[in-house]
């Protein structure tokens, strides 16, 4: 792979220049998101409410996808990380929202915390943008 079949975008979290990291890569066919809250800049929206938390962070990483001209029908894969296991169904209410007509391979996990306290949910996407192939007849 050369280096021109690499593109990277960024996005207004702070997090991104401070680490050194790209909101999302795209590399070959694939486009990864990388962990994305519900910072938008310096504020955090939905304090305090994991569904509000998961429509945002999942609308910043669609945005970020739609930099590349592709939508939700292209995600392929995500991952959803949460700081409290009592928050599954309403990350999994605003997953079904966002993604049930496309139905991607999914992960959930609880982890112990986030680097921000206030953060409840952190989502990844993967996103496919080349050609699907027709099945063999």
């Amino acid at each position: 792979m050369t280096s021109d079949a690499v593109r990277r975008v960024q996005s207004q979290v702070p997090w991104e220049e401070t680490f050194g990291f790209a909101r999302a890569v795209a590399a070959g066919d694939r486009v990864l998101v990388a962990g994305t809250t519900a910072f938008r800049g310096d504020v955090l929206y939905g304090e305090g409410d994991p569904y509000e938390q998961a429509k945002v962070a999942f609308t910043s990483a669609l945005e970020a996808i739609g930099e590349f001209g592709l939508g939700p029908e292209s995600v392929v894969l995500t991952r959803m990380y949460l700081s409290h296991a009592r928050d599954v169904d309403d990350v999994g209410r605003a997953h079904k929202e966002l993604f049930g007509s496309v139905r991607p391979a999914s992960t959930l996990l609880v982890v112990e915390g986030f680097v921000d306290p206030r953060v409840l949910v952190s989502v990844e996407v993967e996103a496919f943008r080349g050609t699907p192939k027709e099945p063999d007849s």
